[in-house]
């Protein structure tokens, strides 16, 4: 019988992250400060975040080593399993062997715990008492609501409206754990108010929810503010994913040479696919293809330009450069709401702008029929970011078959749709409509992009 769920013990937990920063062929583009116009230092980000999460933001060093507090909370449910998808194969049929790396054990039912105590952990040791952040679809807020529990910290949340009104479980989850939670836009921030004073019926946006954290955050000296994605610490915590799935695919005598996962903002696919780059970019790989999969109705990768932007709608972050769609883009309401993303995280740009990785985009429909597909072979209902990852999956499967072409294809099953039940009904009772975000409306967005002398 073939083998099909491949578990590392406690002691296989690793013990360092990976920062990618290293082996990248040129350092990334710093981020600018949008006052000065001249590149950020640790006391413009100190507002913001402890000094120690500021170091790992700019650190080139290969291996961070992991405090034993957060890797003892990381026991909890990690290391996560590799499962090959022996349904999912019978039922697309043809010579490709698919495994997922399972994320969704985690108590937030996603990959965000694995940043979200880390944060929480470095906000502790220096003294912070509460952490703002923003959530698109609520995976990262029940994250960084359970690790704010888990080391005695407040929470405050700001949920993007149309997420918040899709979603109200996932909130209730968020309170369970002690946050507090508000839709956004707020009238509790300026932010806020702004933006419903133009629009009281705004569905809200990523990236307005971001402008509400920050300055929350920047308002009280009690406040740091968290975030889930696009910053390297983040998608640096993130890499216990890959390291893991890299020591369990030697396990399955295994080389992969399709890498798939979805990416908004970029956190679970760098996790999970940067230790692998780490040996496409030294040599050790070259022929590893890597592709990140976004929504059609956020394109910030396939259609978006390679330019700074802030980061949120309010203008208040520094500027990044990264692929974006213009930081005023209201996205539409799409079920998966952890993409709806302006931007991407610098380093996924840097690493996409030089070919070393792909990036595809795909409609809401045919994922659903992919997330309908993987639930009725393998058992597990995905969400729907996950499903954008399943959709690439089986389509690079059904080319091995046409072909003949025998390959393995792995991807990042970055958390569980329980709460996400209204997304399928809406699928399964045919009222799910695809958005395409029209080219119109990416050059309006993008007109107001910041000058920027570097």
């Amino acid at each position: 019988m073939v083998q099909r769920t491949f578990r590392l013990s406690e002691k296989d937990l690793p013990t360092h992250w990976y920062n990618i920063q290293a082996d990248l062929p040129t350092p990334l583009p710093p981020p600018i400060h949008p006052g000065t116009g001249r590149p950020i230092g640790p006391a413009d980000l100190a507002p913001l975040f402890p000094m120690a999460l500021i170091a790992q933001e700019m650190s080139r060093e290969r291996w961070v080593e992991i405090p034993e507090p957060v890797r003892d909370a990381y026991r909890a449910w990690r290391p996560t399993p590799l499962v090959r998808a022996l349904g999912l194969e019978r039922a697309i049929g043809g010579p490709a062997r698919i495994y997922y790396k399972w994320e969704g054990t985690s108590p937030a039912g996603s990959h965000k715990p694995n940043t979200a105590i880390a944060q929480a952990y470095y906000n502790k040791a220096e003294g912070v008492r509460r952490l703002a952040t923003e959530t698109g679809a609520g995976q990262w807020g029940s994250a960084l609501a359970l690790a704010a529990r888990l080391f005695d910290l407040e929470c405050k949340v700001y949920m993007v409206r149309v997420s918040y009104d899709q979603k109200p479980y996932r909130r209730i989850l968020m309170e369970t754990w002690g946050a507090s939670v508000v839709a956004s836009p707020s009238t509790d921030t300026s932010a806020g108010r702004a933006a419903l004073g133009a629009d009281p019926t705004s569905p809200g946006s990523l990236g307005l929810a971001i402008s509400e954290a920050v300055e929350d955050a920047a308002s009280r000296e009690d406040t740091k503010y968290s975030l889930g994605s696009v910053l390297n610490h983040v998608l640096m915590h993130q890499t216990v994913i890959g390291l893991e799935a890299k020591k369990q695919l030697e396990l399955a005598g295994e080389r992969p040479d399709v890498l798939v996962g979805c990416v908004g903002g970029g956190s679970n696919f760098s996790g999970f696919a940067f230790p692998f780059l780490a040996d496409k970019l030294t040599g050790k790989a070259p022929g590893l293809r890597v592709v990140a999969v976004e929504p059609m109705a956020a394109p910030s990768l396939t259609k978006g330009r390679y330019v700074y932007d802030f980061g949120d709608t309010a203008m208040t972050t520094p500027l990044l450069k990264m692929h974006t769609l213009g930081h005023g883009f209201i996205p539409p309401p799409i079920h998966a709401g952890g993409l709806r993303y302006h931007g991407m995280a610098p380093a996924v740009c840097a690493l996409y702008d030089a070919n070393v990785i792909e990036a595809v985009a795909v409609h809401q429909n045919p994922t659903f029929e992919a997330a309908i597909a993987f639930a009725r072979t393998e058992g597990h209902l995905p969400a729907p970011e996950s499903a954008h990852a399943i959709r690439v999956a089986m389509d690079e499967a059904i080319r091995c078959r046409e072909s003949g072409t025998a390959k393995t294809i792995v991807f990042n099953l970055s958390g569980h749709g329980h709460f996400d039940l209204g997304a399928y009904e809406r699928y399964l009772r045919g009222d799910l409509e695809d958005h395409e975000y029209p080219a119109e409306k990416v050059r309006e967005a993008l007109a107001g992009l910041p000058k920027v002398a570097v």
